[in-house]
C-alpha cells in the first residue's frame, strides 16, 4: 500500500502533514480534486497524466491541471470556467464509493465535538459500513491514537479500507478493522469511547459498557424513532450509564446578496438521531430519574426494557417524583 509520502518528493515532505489526509503544494498525478462548475455542481476527479474531465460542458485536460496550484480557475473546452480546488474530509465523505450509507458531516462533526474525540484517544467503533465515520474518527485521535472498527460484513468492510487508505494514502497506523459481530468477536480492548452505528445498537449495550473507561463516552447513531426509543431505554435499564440524551441536528442554508437576504432553498435535515450516555464507575447504580415518564409510556402496550423504578402504570409508585 502507498505511504503517504508517496505523492510527493523527498525535499518537500512539509507539504503533507502526517496522516491528515491533507496535502500542500502543486497538484499531483494519482490525488483527487474537486471540480465546480458556475451552478455549483462538484465533481470528484483523480488526476492522471493524459487523462480528461468531461461534462455537458466541455472537456479539461488534467495535464493542464497537473504541476500546477489549486484554487485555480480553469475553462473547458466550451469555455465554461470551473474552480478547481482539492476536496475537503466533507466533500470526500459524500462522494467516497459506497456499500452502506455513511454518517453525513453535519452528524459527524457533532459526534467527534460532544463525543469529545481527542488527539490520542482510543475508540472503539461497531458498523464501519462505508468508512466515513472511521475516516472522521481517525482525522481526530491522530496516529497516536487506536481505532478498533467491527464490521459485520465483509463486503462493508472491504469499501471502507478501500475508502480510508484512499483517503490518508495508505494504511493509517491506529486503525484496527475487523470483520464480525462486535458482541461475539469482541476483542478485549479498554476504550475511551465507543461509536455504535448499527440496526440494533440496544445489543452492543452490555459490551461497550464492558469496553469502556469509567467516565468514557457511549455514542449511538440511528435513523428511525423505534431505534431511538429501545436504545435509550435500554441503556436506562442497565443502570450503568448516566442519563442518555438524544438530538438531531438540521443544518438551514441562507442566501444572502444585497437586499435579497432569505433561507436558501438547499438544507439538511433529518439524517438520524445522535444519543449520547456516559459510563458510570463500576459497582456504581445511576440515580433514579425525579421526573415521572409520560402517562402511558411505559403502558400495557410497551414491552421493551423497564427502567428501574417503573412498574406498569396502575401500580406505579406515586413517590417516584
Amino acid at each position: 500500500m502507498t505511504d503517504p509520502s508517496a505523492l510527493i518528493g523527498d525535499d518537500d515532505q512539509d507539504l503533507r502533514p502526517a496522516w491528515s489526509g491533507v496535502r500542500r503544494g502543486p497538484l499531483v498525478e494519482g490525488e483527487r480534486v474537486s471540480v465546480t462548475d458556475p451552478k455549483g455542481r462538484r465533481h470528484n476527479v483523480k488526476l492522471a497524466h493524459g487523462a480528461q474531465f468531461h461534462s455537458t460542458n466541455g472537456l479539461i485536460d488534467h495535464d493542464l491541471l497537473i504541476g500546477g496550484p489549486e484554487g485555480v480557475v480553469v475553462p473547458t473546452t466550451l469555455g465554461v470556467p470551473h474552480i478547481v480546488m482539492r476536496p475537503i474530509l466533507e466533500e470526500y465523505t459524500v462522494s467516497m464509493p459506497r456499500g452502506a450509507t455513511v454518517i453525513y458531516p453535519k452528524d459527524a462533526s457533532y459526534i467527534l465535538m460532544f463525543t469529545d474525540i481527542f488527539p490520542g484517544a482510543r475508540v472503539l467503533e461497531a458498523g464501519a459500513g462505508s468508512g466515513g465515520m472511521s475516516v472522521s474518527i481517525l482525522r481526530a485521535i491522530g496516529e497516536q491514537g487506536q481505532l478498533y472498527s467491527y464490521e459485520r460484513r465483509e463486503d462493508f468492510a472491504e469499501t471502507a479500507k478501500k475508502n480510508v487508505e484512499q483517503f490518508f494514502s495508505g494504511e493509517h497506523p491506529g486503525w484496527s478493522l475487523r470483520v464480525g459481530d462486535l458482541v461475539s468477536t469482541y476483542g478485549g480492548e479498554k476504550v475511551d469511547r465507543v461509536v455504535l452505528d448499527m440496526l440494533a445498537p440496544w445489543e452492543c449495550v452490555d459490551v461497550a459498557h464492558q469496553a469502556l473507561e469509567p467516565g468514557g463516552w457511549l455514542c449511538v447513531y440511528v435513523a428511525t424513532t423505534t431505534q431511538l426509543g429501545r436504545t435509550m431505554d435500554t441503556i436506562r435499564a442497565h443502570e450503568g450509564w448516566v442519563e442518555p440524551r438524544a438530538v438531531e441536528v438540521n443544518v438551514r442554508e441562507w442566501h444572502a446578496e444585497g437586499l435579497a437576504i432569505r433561507p436558501g432553498h438547499a438544507g439538511r435535515g433529518h439524517t438520524g438521531f445522535i444519543i449520547h450516555a456516559r459510563r458510570l464507575a463500576d459497582g456504581v447504580t445511576a440515580p433514579l430519574k425525579r421526573r415521572r415518564p409520560a402517562p402511558g409510556a411505559y403502558g400495557d402496550d410497551y414491552d421493551g426494557p423497564r427502567p428501574r423504578g417503573v412498574t406498569m402504570p396502575e401500580t406505579r409508585d406515586v413517590d417516584q417524583d
